[in-house]
């Protein structure tokens, strides 16, 4: 039953909401803000007897110590001190009607309770979740901010994830509503959503609706739905949270076996986006506002913590690229909007890598050897720079003025001065190359359960090939060190997950028994604090001679070696030598995003150096191209030149028909290579390779 007062609270709302001016809206903000920062202004932690947890509504211990000393707050309260701030200012841009339309952090913050009210309608229960299925947009953060208001666990699921894999992250978080971006997505939770008991609800939130079914309901429906719920209604639960629980769910890819829920509390997400983006030299708005692109997946730490939470943590202007921003509208975006700080991850660097070099082969040749020119005098200065920290010279601000920042300017990329990579290691080639452009990338280097980066480049802290230094107020320790110092990185902070949702036997695995994060992860790290990253525990090939060997530097030298290769897996766990599966770079197809069997311009291009006249991948695997396999063998004898030992060299390697991709399976949705997964589909074709 509505109380008068519910009544005459949703009468007003209805009526800020319907008349619509920025002033009304704003007002009704305010009365918001103060009311609501009222309740939880003095919001204490939760009960709690341990650094972790594997239950979605219990509470953890926080990490707070002399070096990251700051009060733990709530979303809600750090949302609550940025609208105080950053109000006014334009928080998120949406492409309609090719015309950018922008909203204010007020706004925004409204949107999010309005969808936090409708949430609570719908029947959200605490600490169930809201899953959110769909490409990055407005609606996505309003989902995302108002199911944490609500009292859910707001929930990211891959946009490329099957069915099957949809209704295992919604059944695992018990997911009462599920928010999908169009029919595409809507006809897999409808597959699959018989076996979700705990769902209510379906919001789909762009496209017509086109099906009518009972408890689906379109965007605006939705936001309609909780009119009648009162801000105090709200806000008691608001109130309610504390820093210390839990209100968001990462899940892992789950390369190796069920993908894993990775709990986040509030102080995980309000801590990481204060601290690690100001390691990356972050601004807050009151300085100077910075603005980005949002593309990657939201439903992976990197993004959700670049693109969200440190968005309202410093008042950042977000623009949402179009759908098919990977597809290649993205530079498009990027040339409109000129943003100040750009992430990928090192895949989506590869990529603009190779469309640069393809641009660069089409020119004539006084401008290609001009361009060449300024990216060496570029690249030797940066790498001086580096060494020596002394001045650039003149000459490099000649190439750069002349030259390299039309190039940046074509990226979009012309008011950039931030640029990082994340979610995968990247190699020293693609570092190299945009160094030649002027463009220094910033590796950070974490998990999911550290809620993104534990160790970050930035400005000042910039060493190649490092990954950085541990972000101030984090700590870390070398386990199991070596006579070389290699050794586990762990990871101890207040970005250190609670634990893994329903499964307490993983999350010991994770944790050890003093609370230390063990990733998995074997580096070093120098006399100055930066770490270098020198491979996987659970990637590194024992031979059946018991030879330890990391694959990456190899794949990695391999393909520096070939610009034909696109990918490049070393095989020899429990062999008696080592092999390689490699593939060549082909087209994609510009809907699907499918590899071809097409080559790319520069594999073309490689082919016609050699002599040979190949277009396509059967071009050289059908007549065993003899200049293309002479070639590839070459440079794997150069390769195996530099091996430190017999058992390092590659002995044997063929070529696959298919390059590897995201809808193929062989990479993950941030295109990390999922190695388990290629071993098992090409389990023949390696079986050939060690066949007498």
């Amino acid at each position: 039953m509505i109380t008068p007062d519910e009544e005459k609270a949703a009468d007003q709302l209805e009526n800020s909401v319907a008349s619509s001016p920025q002033e009304s809206m704003a007002q009704t903000t305010r009365e918001d803000l103060s009311h609501a920062e009222g309740k939880s202004a003095s919001s204490s932690l939760a009960p709690s007897h341990s650094l972790w947890t594997s239950d979605a509504s219990g509470s953890v211990h926080l990490r707070i110590e002399e070096g990251c000393p700051e009060e733990p707050i709530t979303v809600h309260q750090m949302f609550n001190a940025s609208v105080e701030k950053y109000g006014n200012m334009h928080a998120l841009a949406s492409k309609k009607n090719n015309t950018w339309e922008k909203i204010t952090f007020l706004e925004y913050y409204q949107f999010c309770r309005r969808a936090a009210k409708s949430f609570i309608k719908l029947g959200l229960e605490r600490f169930h979740g809201v899953a959110i299925l769909g490409f990055n947009s407005a609606e996505w953060f309003f989902s995302a901010v108002g199911a944490v208001m609500a009292g859910g666990i707001m929930t990211g699921i891959y946009a490329t994830n099957s069915p099957e894999a949809c209704q295992y992250v919604a059944s695992d978080s018990k997911a009462n509503i599920i928010v999908v971006e169009n029919q595409k997505q809507l006809d897999k939770i409808l597959q699959v959503c018989d076996r979700l008991p705990h769902l209510k609800a379906i919001v789909q939130y762009s496209e017509r609706v086109q099906q009518k079914i009972s408890n689906l309901f379109s965007w605006e429906e939705f936001m309609e739905l909780g009119l009648d719920v009162s801000d105090e209604q709200l806000d008691d639960v608001i109130s309610s949270q504390r820093a210390n629980q839990c209100c968001v769910l990462i899940y892992t890819s789950g390369t190796t076996g069920k993908p894993k829920g990775v709990m986040l509390s509030h102080d995980n997400i309000t801590w990481t986006a204060s601290n690690a983006s100001r390691a990356g030299d972050m601004q807050p708005a009151d300085c100077k506002q910075e603005s980005l692109v949002s593309y990657l997946p939201l439903s992976h730490i990197a993004a959700q913590i670049y693109d969200l939470w440190t968005g309202i943590q410093w008042g950042e202007l977000v623009y949402f690229a179009q759908p098919d921003a990977l597809k290649g509208s993205l530079v498009t975006t990027l040339r409109e909007v000129c943003p100040t700080s750009h992430m990928g991850v090192p895949r989506v660097w590869e990529k603009m890598m190779e469309k640069i070099r393809e641009g660069i082969s089409q020119c004539g040749y006084v401008k290609k050897k001009l361009i060449m020119w300024a990216m060496s005098v570029s690249l030797e200065a940066n790498k001086k720079c580096m060494q020596k920290d002394e001045e650039k010279p003149f000459l490099f601000y000649l190439a750069d003025s002349l030259v390299l920042q039309r190039l940046r300017a074509e990226l979009g990329l012309s008011c950039c001065q931030k640029f990082f990579s994340g979610a995968a290691p990247i190699s020293p080639e693609t570092v190299q190359f945009f160094l030649g452009l002027n463009i220094r990338l910033y590796e950070a280097y974490g998990m999911s359960e550290s809620t993104g980066p534990h160790f970050m480049s930035g400005p000042e802290a910039y060493k190649l090939p490092s990954c950085g230094k541990v972000v101030p107020g984090c700590r870390y320790k070398m386990a199991n060190v070596d006579s070389e110092g290699t050794g586990e990185i762990c990871f101890w902070g207040r970005n250190i997950f609670m634990g893994f949702l329903n499964m307490e036997d993983k999350t010991r695995e994770a944790l050890d028994e003093d609370g230390w994060l063990h990733s998995g992860d074997l580096g070093k790290v120098d006399e100055g604090g930066f770490l270098y990253i020198t491979g996987r525990i659970k990637e590194l090939i024992i031979t059946a001679g018991g030879e330890n060997v990391p694959p990456v530097p190899i794949e990695e030298a391999v393909k520096k070696e070939l610009p034909i290769i696109s990918n490049a897996m070393l095989i020899g766990d429990k062999r008696k030598f080592l092999s390689m599966l490699l593939t060549l770079k082909c087209c994609a197809n510009a809907e699907t995003m499918e590899p071809t069997e097409e080559l790319s311009a520069e594999a073309v291009e490689f082919c016609r150096e050699l002599g040979s006249q190949a277009t396509n991948v059967s071009d050289i695997i059908e007549g065993r191209d003899k200049d293309v396999y002479q070639a590839i063998q070459e440079g794997i004898d150069r390769v195996n030149s530099a091996a430190t030992s017999n058992a390092q060299r590659i002995q044997k390697w063929t070529i696959l028909w298919k390059e590897f991709s995201v809808s193929g399976g062989e990479l993950g949705p941030t295109m990390k290579l999922r190695r388990p997964v290629v071993l098992e589909m090409y389990h023949n074709v390696i079986e050939g390779l060690y066949q007498e």
